[in-house]
């Protein structure tokens, strides 16, 4: 029994301190990676390519008749699961900009179509730096990329929401077990949804193997802060109306800007925290004392050699 509890603190000490080396190693990285400066400029780009990526996409949709409907679904769901206040003005907005950019012309189109190409070139640029990436992708990559994601990216989650759609209201979705479960797995679809994309973002935009297990471990504890801070930012809201009494019918710009800012601050924290995990020989302690070792033998046999190369010296000069 004794031997029991040994083993148990020995084992909660070596994890306190491998938590210990982790998070002091994590703070290093967000301090010089300027976390919260990287989030302020993401969150401008994010705010001058909103309407412009809103615009592809709604129209790479409108160009499938099979999606009638579903562009407007996507739209309305992301609003009322990742905007914590404000979702309807906004979507008002939203749709009023559309609809004037709809009105545009080839020209036009085209340079929104850039502008929106800016964002998805600014993440990745964002997380390759976080990942210490010096070789980057050849231009007709990285284009070929992100002109999937703009075009493929919508015709996914349109055709995801539509299938769902369609197997919630079929028959066996009717009965009494099943009117209990669904309210709650819709409940935790946002969460889940929000995992997936910070999965894919941190495995698939690094120009660098990625661990998926880091990965996953990264875009839980993104997903997680992400759900709390809407809860947190909309209470906030609802009892200090400081931007409304403020700004007034404007309101909704200040309080979209912050809520994109937090949003990616949290983000880049899963990422730093993904790459973070792949980086054990810098914080975990066996092998940051195995790299010591190393790098003592190293320095003990370059020692050694100086020492050989003199007494060699000494001996040559004797003999003359």
């Amino acid at each position: 029994m004794i031997g029991v509890v040994i083993i148990q603190k020995e084992a909660l000490h070596r994890w306190l301190q491998i938590s210990l080396a982790f998070s002091h190693h994590l703070r290093l990285r967000l301090s010089h990676d300027r976390l919260t400066v990287n989030a302020g400029y993401m969150a401008y780009v994010t705010l001058l390519s909103l309407v412009p990526l809103l615009t592809v996409l709604l129209s790479a949709l409108s160009a499938f008749p099979v999606y009638d409907g579903v562009a407007q679904a996507v739209q309305k769901f992301v609003i009322t699961n990742f905007v914590p206040a404000s979702g309807e003005v906004l979507e008002t907005y939203l749709n009023q900009f559309v609809a004037n950019a709809g009105k545009m012309t080839a020209i036009g189109v085209s340079f929104l179509f850039v502008v929106a190409l800016t964002l998805i070139s600014s993440i990745d640029k964002s997380l390759n730096y976080i990942w210490r990436v010096k070789q980057k992708r050849p231009l007709v990559v990285s284009f070929s990329i992100y002109w999937m994601v703009l075009t493929l990216g919508p015709i996914l989650v349109g055709t995801s929401i539509a299938v769902s759609s369609y197997i919630t209201s079929t028959v066996v979705f009717k009965n009494g077990v099943t009117d209990q479960l669904v309210p709650g797995l819709l409940r935790l679809l946002p969460f889940m949804l929000t995992t997936l994309a910070f999965l894919g973002l941190y495995t698939l935009v690094p120009n660098r193997p990625v661990r998926v297990i880091h990965a996953l471990a990264g875009a839980i504890v993104g997903s997680l802060l992400f759900e709390l801070g809407k809860k947190v930012f909309a209470v906030y809201l609802a009892n200090f109306p400081s931007y409304q009494l403020i700004y007034g019918a404007l309101a909704v710009i200040p309080i979209l800007f912050f809520w994109v800012y937090i949003s990616w601050c949290i983000v880049l924290l899963g990422a730093e925290i993904t790459a973070a995990l792949g980086e054990k020989s810098m914080w975990r302690p066996q092998h940051r004392q195995q790299s010591e070792n190393k790098m003592d033998r190293v320095i003990d046999s370059m020692a050694e050699m100086g020492i050989g190369a003199k007494t060699n010296d000494c001996a040559d000069s004797a003999g003359k």
